[in-house]
């Protein structure tokens, strides 16, 4: 598993989620970290110890080359099925689409030779974005609160694509021989805590980690490093955006780092020094120039972010309505958070008359749409709120924030079959977004199919990693439909796929 990462501790305190499948992993790669932060003169034996305990997939020996893309592919799926079982994903259909649209822009124009790619958005405040084999691209909520545009943004989600098109994890693999294991273990168990217990634990880990590692290793990651900063600002100067992002972005890194205690750069895997920060300058510097973006788009989302990342509604209006009276960054972003603040407040009406502008303007921005209609909601005015979201969803049949927007607002006003259709169909689209599922199995059950509540549940589970619970429902499901023989039939068949599925978890 290829890991890079900045991670910057903002606030500290999330809980984990644990499955049973991953127990195991989860408490030897903790165990792992925890030994590797408490027993600094002895990293080395530490390492050691936890080979024996620690089984993951081996991706390649000294014998066998490049790891196989097939091989990449399996380890990143089971991977993020490890992953969301122990941390917390963001289910805001909005934002998830905004990141994904980001991420395939870019990959467009990126050396990536299988530009899909899974997404996953981390509920969490510390800047940090990484990629797996496979094609699994992370992105915590906090990266948007520290880039201050879009482009820089984006010059962090073009560098991970440049380690995934760069295939370093394969060619990392090739030149630790050995030490693959430790190395392996440690990033995935960095990754975990940065996403749960805060940046510092998380750094930490990966410090241990690296200092058990051979210097020519450490050698090799700086390589990785200058090759994704040179492939991400090529990219994204392809994609029209401009290449001084990466260089400015570098820059609030630095600047953010300087308030946090942190582990000498060369052990780090993303070393933010100087001397990157000029590199990066110097190389956008030769390239030319591209014209200021509106980053609005970016704005808005970044509004979304802020507003939950206020202790309270209350407080999110009293920033939101102090900036539209000062200084902001975009004027119809701190329109837009304002509104989504006074709606989680309580005050619908207030949010209504903040939110007709930008309506006014442009009555058919999905962002828009969503805000007014949940202030229907806040209202209890369901008609309206789906009668708003069909229209959407008419003229734009394929947003998935819409869509999602409309099964959600036929669930609360109580139609249930409504919403039982709009998932079900949305559900063979996205087969691997678990906020479908988990949405189509509570529908299932208040429209009263319970066999489709537990094949929705079943395929719940499976996309979080918690195969046992995965495995209950598919097996009353089955028990249920004994009359039903298609329906049996494909879900023996889902059960035999998650067996395999466990069986290579416990390999894991």
């Amino acid at each position: 598993m290829t890991e890079f990462s900045t991670t910057i501790r903002r606030t500290t305190g999330r809980t984990p989620r644990h499955s049973g499948c991953w127990q195991g992993l989860r408490r030897s790669v903790a165990g792992m970290a925890t030994g590797l932060l408490l027993a600094g003169a002895s990293v080395g034996a530490t390492a050691q110890d936890d080979h024996q305990h620690i089984q993951l997939p081996q991706l390649g020996d000294t014998s066998s080359g490049l790891v196989s893309r097939a091989r990449e592919n399996e380890l990143g799926e089971m991977w993020l099925r490890m992953f969301r079982s122990q941390v917390r994903t963001s289910s805001d259909a909005l934002l998830q689409q905004y990141v994904e649209n980001s991420l395939k822009v870019l990959a467009e124009y990126s050396p990536l030779e299988d530009k899909t790619l899974d997404v996953v958005v981390v509920k969490n405040d510390t800047m940090n974005a990484f990629a797996v084999p496979g094609g699994v691209v992370g992105v915590h909520t906090g990266l948007f609160l520290f880039a201050e545009n879009e482009d820089q943004f984006a010059s962090v989600l073009a560098h991970e694509l440049a380690h995934l098109s760069q295939r370093h994890y394969a060619r990392s693999l090739e030149a630790q021989r050995n030490s693959t294991l430790p190395t392996l273990a440690g990033m995935l168990g960095a990754l975990v805590l940065a996403a749960t217990a805060g940046g510092d634990a998380g750094i930490a880990a990966m410090t241990a980690t690296q200092a058990a590692a051979l210097d020519n290793q450490l050698r090799f990651s700086r390589q990785n490093e200058q090759e994704a900063d040179r492939v991400g600002i090529e990219t994204l100067a392809k994609a029209g955006m401009d290449p001084q992002a990466a260089g400015e972005m570098f820059e609030q890194m630095l600047k953010a780092t300087r308030y946090y205690r942190r582990p000498p750069e060369f052990l780090l895997t993303h070393p933010v020094t100087e001397k990157r920060i000029a590199d990066a300058k110097l190389r956008a510097n030769r390239m030319e120039k591209v014209p200021l973006r509106d980053s609005r788009e970016y704005h808005l989302m970044r509004a979304r972010i802020r507003v939950a990342a206020e202790a309270t509604p209350q407080q999110a209006v009293k920033r939101f309505q102090a900036e539209l009276r000062g200084v902001n960054d975009n004027e119809d972003a701190a329109r837009y958070g304002l509104v989504l603040a006074q709606t989680s407040a309580g005050k619908p009406d207030e949010a209504l008359e903040s939110l007709q502008p930008l309506l006014d303007k442009e009555p058919d921005k999905d962002a828009f749409i969503l805000a007014r209609a949940d202030i229907d909601l806040a209202r209890h005015d369901y008609t309206s709120a789906t009668r708003r979201l069909e229209k959407a969803v008419e003229n734009n049949p394929k947003n998935h924030a819409l869509i999602m927007g409309l099964a959600n607002a036929h669930f609360k006003a109580g139609n249930y079959l409504a919403a039982e259709r709009i998932l079900s169909k949305h559900s063979r689209e996205r087969r691997k977004d678990p906020a479908v599922w988990y949405l189509l199995a509570e529908t299932h059950g208040l429209a009263g199919d319970i066999v489709g509540v537990h094949e929705a549940r079943a395929e719940y589970y499976i996309l979080n990693g918690v195969f046992d619970k995965a495995l209950q429902h598919l097996r009353h499901g089955i028990r249920l439909a004994k009359n039903d023989y298609q329906t049996h039939a494909i879900l023996e068949q889902r059960m035999k796929d998650v067996i395999k599925m466990q069986e290579k978890a416990k390999e894991l």
